[in-house]
């Protein structure tokens, strides 16, 4: 089997490639910066945030030739950022664009050239990392919702699609004690309400450990109900 998983070098994707290597998946990580302490994972460094770059990117043809031959591949479109943070009016269009770009269009455009490089592939999977922000409104986070909630409806509509040996889930990981994690707790009160409740959720060791949701959403992806619900949630998976 061989893997593409964004956003590797830290956090949930690092859990995530991290997963898939010890199980013998040949791992193709992207993201800005490498991550040397992840034996097996063969990485590119590409920001995900300038499309122009990405576009290039996949003209090379290197993901192409890395999926060549696959019986069973898998794409994880893990990258993703939290801000801006805030009600519109203060958010700015540079990180306005960079989140749109990063979370949504990365992972679309992706996608698209995953599904046509594995279009001999019998088994072939695509996981969206969305969140609970896309199922339900929080005050101050209107773009990270929005985005979460886009990957979700695309995953939706995918699935309708019906391509031959494609299932596609969009599965939010629930709260993990990432770098994200640790921004959002910094945020001012003002421009995210429910700053105190992942406060509270640090404080009380409530938050799940990457490596651990790592594994947890390797095995849902590698496993036999995958496809079976568009949107998932690991925290419903027992």
């Amino acid at each position: 089997m061989k893997a593409i998983v964004t956003g590797h070098s830290r956090g949930l994707g690092e859990g995530i490639a991290r997963a898939l290597a010890a199980r013998g998946v040949e791992v193709l990580g992207i993201a800005r910066h490498g991550n040397p302490g992840l034996p097996g994972v063969r990485e590119v460094a590409l920001d995900l945030a300038d499309p122009a770059a990405l576009q290039a990117w996949l003209a090379s043809g290197e993901m192409t030739a890395f999926l060549a031959g696959a019986q069973r591949a898998l794409l994880v479109n893990n990258a993703g950022v939290v801000q801006p943070v805030g009600a519109p009016g203060g958010q700015g269009a540079d990180r306005l664009a960079t989140a749109v770009a990063v979370n949504v269009t990365a992972a679309l455009v992706l996608t698209d050239a995953f599904v046509a490089a594995t279009a001999g592939c019998s088994d072939r999977r695509v996981v969206h990392v969305s969140s609970g922000a896309g199922r339900a409104p929080y005050g101050g986070w209107s773009i990270y919702c929005a985005t979460k909630a886009a990957l979700d409806m695309h995953a939706r509509a995918v699935a309708l699609d019906g391509l031959p040996g494609l299932a596609i889930a969009s599965i939010a990981p629930g709260v993990i004690d990432t770098a994200m994690q640790a921004e959002i707790r910094t945020t001012a009160e003002h421009d995210f309400p429910s700053i105190g409740r992942f406060i509270a959720l640090k404080r009380d060791g409530a938050l799940a450990d990457p490596a651990a949701a790592g594994v947890q959403l390797v095995d849902y992806a590698l496993g036999p109900r995958f496809g079976s619900a568009v949107l998932a949630d690991l925290r419903d998976q027992g």
